[in-house]
């Protein structure tokens, strides 16, 4: 099978291409026109009326979410948006009978209210990455009578935090936190938060590829979700550095954040929200199609497994 992957030069488009080379042909789309091992070739957007014979295309190209908020609105609209209708105009035009779409769980909900966050969900995202996300999804939503008059499958992915080793995020932070001995003071703190491991990831979209599931809206996430407070621990136990966590009182902890606002200390009103909060999303419908029990690996070891790549970077 021949499969178009945009943006390939990137985190996940590195791994997928690991993962699909030894089965499928791949061809890349980039503003990066560079070689990559096991890529036939890689084209830049002008060069689109050049691509050969595809079946499947596999668009990771976007602009990722600056959660110092230094990128204009704009950027992401552009990006996001307009971009996304560019290839699926594309795909569309093509003799291409599948299109994997990566969007996020932030087009559905910067916060899920609730237990579980579940694609049934009204999307109501807060900021330009995630309404510029959602512009893309009703775009391809709002094409598929045409696809299915065509005899094509879009598949729209809201993925929760992507990592593995190379990546580089949030993750790598804590662990920052955590090699310098500096104390983690939210311990009293008790969230679960969802997670995909970029191996997990592969699998999944390898299925999707392999199998024929129903178009639609599908949300990847790994099978269990665990605490900041446990990812420090396995940052600990990764690093080989005792963890400390300090269980100070719920209560001091936010009356301090909004001085650390003020004060543009390291802990404040936005970073306590992240590290504190719940944000659960559901894989039940991505798994009920592909008809799998369970993903091959543990939240657990895809944490350990990105938290060892860190030793590496960090020597």
């Amino acid at each position: 099978m021949n499969l178009l992957i945009t943006g390939i030069h990137g985190f996940v488009g590195s791994n997928l291409t690991n993962a699909l080379k030894a089965t499928h042909t791949i061809y890349g789309l980039d503003i990066i026109k560079a070689d990559k091992k096991g890529v036939v070739h890689t084209y830049n957007w002008e060069d689109l009326a050049k691509i050969p014979h595809i079946d499947t295309v596999i668009h990771l190209a976007g602009k990722a979410h600056d959660t110092k908020n230094h990128t204009e609105k704009q950027v992401y609209f552009e990006v996001n948006t307009e971009l996304t209708k560019k290839i699926y105009d594309w795909f569309l035009a093509s003799g291409a009978k599948q299109f994997i779409f990566f969007s996020s769980v932030k087009a559905a909900a910067d916060r899920v209210e609730g237990n579980i966050l579940t694609e049934d969900i009204y999307p109501l995202p807060k900021g330009p990455y995630g309404e510029s996300k959602i512009a893309a999804e009703n775009y391809l939503l709002s094409q598929q009578q045409n696809a299915i008059a065509l005899n094509k499958k879009t598949y729209i992915l809201r993925p929760c935090m992507i990592h593995g080793p190379g990546n580089k995020g949030n993750l790598n932070l804590l662990y920052n936190v955590v090699n310098k001995g500096i104390p983690y003071p939210l311990g009293a703190f008790k969230n679960k938060r969802s997670f995909t491991s970029i191996d997990n990831l592969s699998f999944l979209i390898k299925q999707i590829i392999e199998k024929d599931i129903p178009s639609g809206v599908y949300q990847i996430a790994d099978d269990e979700p665990i605490s900041t407070k446990e990812i420090i621990k396995l940052i600990g136990e990764g690093s080989g550095k005792s963890a400390k966590i300090w269980n100070l009182n719920r209560s001091f902890i936010k009356l301090l954040a909004p001085i650390g606002d003020i004060l543009h200390l390291p802990l404040n009103r936005e970073r306590l929200q992240k590290l504190t909060e719940n944000y659960v999303v559901s894989n039940h419908k991505i798994k009920k199609a592909l008809d799998i029990q369970q993903l091959p690996q543990t939240a657990s070891d895809g944490l350990r497994k990105t938290i060892r790549s860190f030793q590496t970077t960090h020597k």
